[in-house]
């Protein structure tokens, strides 16, 4: 007689909308692997099934192959092509370094970021904003709303600061982004990077966005005058693999 295997599912994005909630507990049958909670999923919601080939699916806060074998308790995330704590952060990380990593609520401050990475070697500090703008090819638009699965957000935003702070001659990186509504003109994600020189600040700061745009699991809702649509973005091809 086969053991079954019980798991937690979380939902996000568009997803969560098309399942009619953020979680749900699926048992199935041993062995089981990832690819098995998408599928169960995907038959039940026709949906899921239309967006199968481009949702990425994680293992316990790590992103995990569909072949990828499940155990009981597991918690497994079904996460749609990304859009793009301590005092006023959700989630946050301070690395030994002198990095900074965090997820916030409330208005990003970049002033202060910027007074905790900059140092007296320093030659350059590269600052950029990413902000809430007016309208999406000609069609106006009102607020955003951003969501995300917060605990895995943000251990990868600590790894891509950390591979950049490894990969190129900088000081310092911070990478902060901001969750739910936004109005027209406020920011949504900053990034800062300090070095000696400004050719490799202003490299690492474009990196670092291209990158959390890819890998980072936040999603964006613009909402309309005459409507609202989760925005379809696209996951690092890398990541879609096996």
């Amino acid at each position: 007689m086969k053991r079954a295997v019980r798991v937690k599912v979380l939902f996000f994005g568009v997803l969560k909308e098309v399942v009619g909630a953020a979680q749900d507990e699926l048992e199935l049958a041993e062995p089981a692997r990832v690819g098995d909670v998408l599928e169960a999923y995907a038959q039940k919601f026709p949906r899921i099934n239309e967006m199968s080939s481009s949702i990425v699916p994680a293992r316990n806060r790590q992103f995990a192959a569909r072949s990828e074998e499940i155990r009981d308790g597991d918690e497994i995330a079904l996460l749609p092509p990304v859009s793009g704590g301590a005092g006023p952060y959700t989630h946050l990380i301070e690395d030994p370094a002198g990095h900074f990593f965090a997820l916030t609520r409330r208005p990003i401050e970049t002033q202060e970021i910027v007074r905790r990475l900059q140092r007296d070697e320093d030659g350059a500090v590269v600052e950029f904003r990413g902000v809430v703008r007016n309208n999406t090819r000609g069609r106006p638009t009102r607020m955003l709303d951003y969501d995300c699965y917060e605990p895995m957000a943000i251990e990868i935003m600590a790894r891509i600061g950390r591979a950049l702070a490894a990969e190129r001659p900088i000081g310092r990186i911070a990478m902060v982004h901001r969750l739910g509504r936004l109005e027209v003109g406020e920011t949504s994600v900053a990034i800062v990077v300090t070095a000696p020189h400004r050719e490799a600040a202003f490299a690492a700061a474009l990196e670092a966005i291209n990158r959390l745009k890819l890998q980072v699991p936040i999603w964006k809702k613009e909402h309309f005058a005459d409507g609202e649509v989760w925005v379809e973005g696209q996951w690092d091809p890398s990541l879609r693999s096996g």
